[in-house]
């Protein structure tokens, strides 16, 4: 199986550096990006992005908001969208799940177990 590529898409430069060492220590690609709108920029040139780790918190939009966008868009539909959140609310999840993320909003320690959802 060639080297998975996730995009990592959180206005939080912390969380950001935390989630890419993590996911880099498990030899997977990572690209990061500040927000949704770079995010589309990123996607709308590079086409080999295998999953889409978003922050459910961000102030441009929402995890679910940036999920629906994606889930809307024909080009990158198809990716599967996996959402971190620190908080259990289960409206919020329920919600993810029902917009067609993969599990259930994860936080940062269950970030290498993302590659079950390639």
């Amino acid at each position: 199986m060639a080297t998975p590529r996730l995009l990592v898409v959180d206005d939080s430069c912390v969380d950001r550096l935390v989630v890419s060492r993590v996911l880099q220590s498990c030899n997977i690609k990572v690209t990061v990006v500040e927000g949704p709108k770079e995010a589309l920029k990123f996607l709308a040139m590079e086409h080999d992005v295998n999953l889409i780790l978003t922050d459910y918190c961000m102030l441009e939009m929402t995890g679910y908001d940036w999920q629906m966008e994606v889930k809307n868009s024909p080009k990158i539909s198809h990716l599967p969208v996996v959402i971190m959140c620190t908080d259990d609310v289960p409206a919020r999840i329920k919600r993810c799940l029902d917009g067609g993320a993969k599990g259930k909003p994860i936080k940062v320690i269950d970030v290498p177990d993302l590659l079950h959802y390639i």
